[in-house]
C-alpha cells in the first residue's frame, strides 16, 4: 500500500517508526510548519519532522490544510491510505482522497472520551482502563467505523505522562496491525455507538486550577491526569504554583481549612480537601525548575499555609 502518514508530536514517532520498521511504504510524511521554541524561539523541526528526515522520507509542512496546493499535491501522491496519529483534523477534501480510506488512531476506547484530550480526562474521570482505537475517519470527529481497539489498565498512581508513553506503544502495534488487516482484505468496520459517547474536550491553562474543595480521591486523580502537562497547579503567597506526584495521605487528623498545608512529612506536603488529605511530592513555581518538596521547604516556611 502507498501510505501518507500524518503525524506531528512525540506520541506519533513511534507509530512512524515501527510501520517502517515493518515494511510498510511510506511515500510521504505530513507534519506541522517548524516553529519557534523554548525561551529564546528557537525555530525546531516536530518530533515526527526530525524523525522523517532521518528515514529519508518526503516531508509536507502545510500551513492550511484546506490550502488548494496541498489538497493537489495529495492527490498527486495517490495514496492508497492515509494514516492519522495525533494531527489535526482533516478537511473532508483531504481524507476522502485515498482509495481505501484515511485511519485514525485515537487515544480511548471509542465512543467513549471523543475529543483533544482523552488521556487526560480517562485519568481525571478516575477509570480503571482506557484503551485505543483505530478507525475510518469522517466528516463529524472521532465518529467513524471502528477497526480495531487495545485495551489499557490505569494503575491508581499512574499519570497521564505515563499513561501517553504506554499508550504510543501499544496504538503504534494496534495500527500495524490494522495496516495489515487493510492490506489483506480482512476488516469488518464496527459502527460506534453514540449514545455511549462520551467527551474529552482540549483542556486550557484555565481549567487546571486545583479545587481543594473536593474529596481527596478527585483532588488526586485531578492532579495525575494533567501531570506532567499541562499540569495541575494552584497559588502559594500570590505566586502559581504546580504540583505533581500526588496520593492520598490516610491519617486520623480532625479536618482543617481547606487547601491548608497541615504538615510536613517525609518529604510530603500534606494538604486538607474535602474530606480527606492529599500528598504532595514534588513542586514547582512559576519561572522556577521542578523540585521534590524536601527541596522546596528549605527555602519556604509552607505549615499552616493556605493555598489557594
Amino acid at each position: 500500500m502507498r501510505i501518507v502518514f500524518m503525524g506531528t508530536p512525540r506520541f506519533a514517532v513511534i507509530s512512524l517508526q515501527l510501520l517502517v520498521k515493518r515494511g510498510f511504504d511510506i511515500i510521504a510524511v505530513v507534519t506541522a510548519p517548524d516553529k519557534g521554541q523554548g525561551r529564546g524561539l528557537k525555530i525546531q523541526p516536530s518530533p515526527v519532522k526530525e524523525v522523517a528526515t532521518a528515514l529519508h522520507l518526503p516531508v509536507i509542512q502545510p500551513f492550511n490544510l484546506k490550502d488548494p496546493e496541498f489538497i493537489q499535491q495529495m492527490r498527486t501522491l495517490v495514496p492508497d491510505v492515509i494514516l492519522v496519529v495525533a494531527f489535526r483534523i482533516l478537511p473532508e477534501e483531504v481524507f476522502t482522497i485515498p482509495r481505501m480510506g484515511t485511519i485514525n488512531l485515537h487515544g480511548s476506547l471509542l465512543p467513549r472520551y471523543r475529543g483533544a484530550a482523552p488521556i487526560n480526562w480517562a485519568i481525571i474521570n478516575g477509570e480503571k482502563k482506557t484503551g485505543a482505537t483505530t478507525f475510518f475517519i469522517k466528516k463529524e470527529v472521532d465518529t467513524g467505523n471502528i477497526i480495531d481497539t487495545v485495551e489499557i489498565e490505569i494503575g491508581s498512581m499512574m499519570t497521564a505522562g505515563e499513561l501517553h508513553d504506554i499508550m504510543a506503544v501499544k496504538g503504534a502495534e494496534l495500527l500495524v496491525n490494522s495496516c495489515t488487516r487493510l492490506r489483506d482484505g480482512t476488516i469488518t468496520p464496527k459502527k460506534q455507538d453514540d449514545s455511549l459517547a462520551t467527551k474529552a474536550p482540549k483542556i486550557y491553562k484555565e481549567d487546571c486550577l486545583i479545587d481543594f474543595n473536593q474529596p481527596v480521591a478527585q483532588v488526586h486523580n485531578f492532579i495525575r491526569g494533567l501531570s506532567p502537562f499541562p499540569s495541575a497547579h494552584s497559588f502559594y503567597r500570590g505566586q502559581m504554583i504546580r504540583l505533581f506526584h500526588s496520593g492520598i495521605y490516610i491519617s486520623k487528623h480532625l479536618q482543617n481549612k481547606v487547601g491548608e498545608i497541615v504538615e510536613i512529612i517525609n518529604g510530603q506536603l500534606i494538604i486538607q480537601c474535602n474530606p480527606g488529605l492529599l500528598s504532595i511530592g514534588e513542586v514547582q513555581l512559576a519561572g522556577k525548575k521542578r523540585m521534590p518538596v524536601a527541596d522546596f521547604i528549605r527555602g519556604h516556611d509552607v505549615e499552616k499555609l493556605i493555598l489557594g
